[in-house]
């Protein structure tokens, strides 16, 4: 596709929107598409890369050897979203601060959830496998396995390994499936608005959960193995990482880049209190219903206030001009794909097929592309940063969901907790996630960068600070996995948990720092493509870190954490070679 293409239907798109959008602007004339469209003009004028520019003025001298992009001013290029919502009654304007509320209630139901399914999913393996067992040899007597209790006749080994393959069958399942839908739901967000999106990826988790219950009440007639539909359903819809991916999205298009990883960070921190609340709401409710299905009918009744929220009453993040943009730019990619298959059938049948299967596997990674951005205005430095960027987000996502039931299964086994106890530690960990996200972060920004001074707010890719951070995130979760392998008390347990809880604050950096290095009309095909690379992080560390549990279970049980240690020793060292100061700045010739 031709830049020029691109830019002569960006400008008509906003010339013919502006007239539109300016009916909802009472108090400013000045439209967010024309800012937008001035910006674009800027960036044509000034293709080249300087490297000379500070983050924010003179509070930071630049790395010397990094290409920065510049402004007009050299410093750096200006924000275009400023603007966007500019003159909107405050009903209409969207803010973090709306989908806050709404998310963390979703956050509170899926936190509240995680252990009583597992639970659940123990219950229902451990009934069958001691039913097979007294089918086998009548003479064996055990205790009724009763869901929700502590049933210390299935803390074996032989039923631990049977939960972590089971484990590992349903995380294969959705993360396949949410790694072939959540890049398309995040280029879609960028056509067609943040908010419906959100609320399409959590009408399957709704689904799931509505699996679940059916489960849950009918344990006698409903097989365990129908949860494999309930967790099919939530990775068709994206699942989790594709709404988290498209909040932060949400969060991108309201929020200035030097602020990003604090509005993250909020998001994280409310994923965290919910992870940290919600099992100790989910065990009273449980305690005193004496039901798994109150619970998870509590559960399903929160996913359907959020998706109301979304639909009804949070306002839109995305423009329409930005929308009409991004949708003209999908158009003319896709006549350019059309005329490539076009050709390609004036081939012979063998070269077409094999054609067609190149196609196919190129379309699959097409999302990775991004991480790649061609062009005179793309500099070497730009693109090793989003690779090195993703690759360590990837890693820390990856560990983080292939090392969540292992460590609840471990703990369950090695100090004989029941779902009271491992409710409390789950508790307790998320809890000094959200101290970190919610005080330390923001308080170290603040610091660090200090407040506005009413300069017009600029975008020059990473400082050392968003370095820094991931570095020390990466080095506290670490030592934190390393304390798990070493420990053997219950207490120090906790304290190793509570250590790896301060590398918290590196996800939302990362991902801030990612969306730094791009330009603000393709957040959404970003943080989809990073949610590819984390549905397949969701296939691939589970299965790898539940077979290493399920292999050495009973023998060198702590082999998987020093096994957890040593991957986020790779990112570590990967953290190393990030270089401040640099972003794309134009960009536009990927396709």
């Amino acid at each position: 596709m031709e830049p020029n293409q691109i830019y002569a239907a960006e400008e008509d798109i906003i010339a013919r929107t502006a007239t539109q959008e300016q009916t909802d602007r009472d108090d400013n004339p000045n439209k967010g598409g024309t800012n937008l469209k001035s910006s674009r003009r800027r960036r044509r004028q000034s293709p080249n890369i300087s490297e000379e520019t500070a983050l924010l003025g003179d509070r930071f001298d630049n790395e010397p050897g990094t290409n920065v992009g510049d402004g007009e001013d050299g410093l750096g290029d200006s924000w275009t979203g400023q603007n966007d919502h500019d003159g909107l009654p405050w009903w209409k304007t969207p803010s973090i601060y709306w989908l806050l509320p709404p998310f963390f209630l979703f956050t509170l139901a899926f936190g509240g959830s995680i252990v009583p399914k597992l639970n659940l999913i123990l219950t229902l393996i451990c009934r069958n496998h001691l039913a097979e067992r007294q089918m086998a040899d009548p003479s064996l007597q055990f205790m009724p396995v009763i869901p929700g209790s502590n049933n210390p006749q299935c803390q074996i080994p032989e039923v631990q390994a049977l939960v972590s393959r089971f484990t590992l069958y349903v995380n294969l399942l959705t993360g396949i499936l949410s790694a072939l839908t959540t890049p398309a739901l995040g280029a879609l967000s960028d056509r067609y608005g943040r908010k419906y999106i959100i609320a399409l990826t959590t009408l399957g988790l709704l689904l799931g959960e509505v699996i679940t219950i059916i489960t849950a009440i009918w344990p006698d007639v409903v097989s365990v193995n129908w949860l494999f539909l309930g967790y099919g359903l939530d990775g068709l819809f994206g699942s989790f990482t594709a709404a988290m991916a498209l909040t932060h999205a949400y969060a991108a298009d309201c929020t200035h880049p030097a602020k990003r990883n604090v509005a993250f960070g909020y998001f994280h921190g409310c994923l965290f209190t919910g992870v940290a609340v919600g099992p100790i709401a989910a065990g009273y409710i449980v305690k005193f219903s004496g039901s798994l299905v109150v619970l998870f009918s509590i559960v399903l009744l929160c996913h359907f206030i959020f998706i109301c929220f979304l639909v009804f009453i949070i306002p839109e993040s995305l423009t329409m001009s930005r929308q009409l943009v991004a949708r003209e730019k999908y158009r003319l990619h896709r006549s350019k794909l059309q005329s490539w298959r076009q050709s390609a059938r004036a081939f012979s049948t063998w070269t077409s097929a094999r054609a067609a299967v190149v196609r196919t596997l190129t379309d699959l990674a097409s999302p990775l592309q991004i991480f790649l951005p061609k062009g005179e205005d793309s500099a070497k430095a730009v693109r090793l940063n989003l690779i090195l960027l993703a690759a360590v987000d990837a890693t820390m996502f990856a560990v983080a969901m292939g090392s969540m039931t292992v460590v609840i299964i471990y703990s369950e086994y090695m100090f004989g907790w029941g779902t009271t106890e491992t409710s409390i530690f789950v508790s307790i960990v998320n809890s000094g996630r959200v101290l970190c996200l919610l005080v330390f972060l923001p308080l170290i920004t603040r610091l660090v960068r200090g407040r506005s001074n009413g300069i017009p707010p600029r975008n020059t890719g990473s400082d050392r600070l968003d370095i820094a951070l991931i570095r020390v995130a990466v080095l506290f979760d670490m030592m934190g996995y390393l304390g798990y392998a070493l420990v053997r008390t219950g207490p120090l347990f906790i304290l190793s948990g509570l250590l790896a809880s301060l590398g918290g604050i590196g996800s939302p950096t990362l991902q801030s720092a990612l969306t730094k290095h791009i330009e603000p009309d393709r957040t959404g095909e970003l943080l989809g493509a990073m949610g590819l690379l984390h549905a397949l992080g969701r296939v691939v560390a589970p299965a790898i870190f539940n077979l290493i549990y399920s292999l050495t279970v009973g023998k060198f049980t702590q082999t998987v954490f020093v096994c957890l240690a040593a991957t986020f020793g790779v990112a570590f060292a990967l953290s190393w070679f990030i270089k401040p100061h640099v972003y794309l700045r134009g960009g536009r010739d990927i396709y």
